[in-house]
């Protein structure tokens, strides 16, 4: 395949966005599947207003790596950022659980609703240790494909080959190959393929800003899809890992799932307009907007955390008296996990049964806690002000 790799890559011996050809097709029986140019190489463009995006974006990102310096305990505002991330990325590919629900543990879990939340944790799962992966890895196909493996166990596509690129042809869209909205390259190209973009991303010879080299990879990506199953959450999954081993972003603190599925159809067109119409400009300033916005949210999401915090910690030392140490500890505790039964309130607080209901009842006085579970035994509350700002 690499012979045919380099056959393609002569297509593209342009030096600018503004004349990339984006592949070729190739037919085989009763379809045509695409293959994507390499991209390992050097890439420039004129379009100034790309420039300009480029300029902001990255801006953004340094704001936000700044605002999570001087923010004490940021690994409670990362847990249930990553957590909204897992929800959205997940419902992408059709899933129904909402954040509430993947606060809670299975048993809680309505038995139809159960493999809907099993998939959000194990997507929860493969993030965090992706990104501790990190620390002893390269961002890698290997790294990939364990993450890969961790999002499968269990739950649909768990018999689609989870920790191994495709051996068979899959396609986008449509019920079947013959009215597919696109079909990625065949199975004996990915190998090749992905080996070019990890190499692309690893590259320390050519001179392409890290903000448009993850978006040409997150479209090269998708264009692949070199697995069965699970490609969009491992795509966009992608992002954040990169810009994490490349320290652009200080803490994992930026998702843009949440912007894609805004206009599930805009981001799938654009990436579509790629393949069809050479439009790779269109795709990095569509890109880069969902950065910026995206940046800017997470910012303005962790400023209200911190305002947040401290306007409860005051409430509770003017106004709970005796109870005031119980209360900020069970605070704390709300933070790391907002969602919470009287039975975990006696424990994280070693209380009684009745002194834990009462604190329990006062916090849902003042508007910290809500019901949610409409049960009379084993109720479970929400922490209502936290959750709100992670609001979809």
């Amino acid at each position: 395949m690499i012979s045919k790799l380099k056959e393609c890559e002569k297509m593209e011996s342009k030096q600018f966005l503004e004349e990339f050809q984006a592949g070729r097709r190739e037919r085989t029986a009763g379809y045509q599947y695409f293959i994507p140019i390499p991209i390992n190489r050097q890439w420039k463009w004129k379009d100034a207003q790309l420039n300009t995006l480029l300029e902001k974006a990255s801006r953004k990102i340094g704001e936000l790596n700044s605002f999570a310096r001087l923010v004490p305990n940021i690994d409670l505002f990362i847990q249930l950022h990553v957590m909204k991330e897992a929800v959205i990325s997940s419902r992408i590919e059709g899933t129904r659980t909402n954040i509430d629900e993947a606060l809670l543990t299975e048993e809680d879990i309505r038995p139809e609703r159960r493999d809907d939340w099993r998939e959000v944790n194990n997507y929860t799962k493969a993030l965090n240790a992706a990104i501790n992966g990190l620390q002893q890895l390269p961002l890698s196909t290997r790294l990939l494909c364990q993450a890969h493996y961790t999002i499968l166990e269990g739950v649909r596509g768990k018999h689609k080959n989870p920790d191994e690129f495709r051996k068979s042809q899959n396609w986008i869209g449509g019920a079947s190959l013959e009215d597919a909205v696109f079909i990625p390259p065949a199975h004996t190209y990915v190998s090749d393929l992905m080996g070019d973009l990890e190499n692309f991303l690893h590259n320390d010879k050519i001179a392409v800003p890290a903000l448009i080299r993850i978006a040409i990879a997150h479209y090269q990506f998708e264009t692949i899809h070199p697995f069965l199953d699970g490609n969009g959450r491992i795509g966009r999954l992608l992002i954040t890992l990169y810009l994490v081993s490349e320290k652009i972003l200080s803490q994992p603190l930026l998702y843009l799932s949440a912007f894609f599925e805004k206009d599930k159809g805009l981001y799938y067109d654009k990436l579509q307009f790629v393949r069809e119409k050479n439009e790779i400009s269109s795709w990095l300033k569509y890109f880069l907007t969902g950065i910026y916005e995206t940046a800017d949210q997470a910012t303005n999401t962790l400023s209200e955390m911190i305002k947040l915090k401290e306007n409860l910690e005051s409430e509770i030392r003017r106004d709970m008296g005796r109870r005031t140490q119980s209360a900020l500890t069970l605070l704390q505790q709300l933070f790391k996990h907002p969602v919470v039964q009287v039975k975990n309130v006696e424990q994280i607080c070693r209380l009684s049964t009745k002194a834990a209901n009462n604190l329990v009842a006062t916090f849902t006085k003042k508007g910290y806690l809500s019901e949610f579970s409409g049960q009379r035994r084993y109720r479970t509350f929400r922490f209502e002000p936290y959750l709100k700002l992670f609001s979809e």
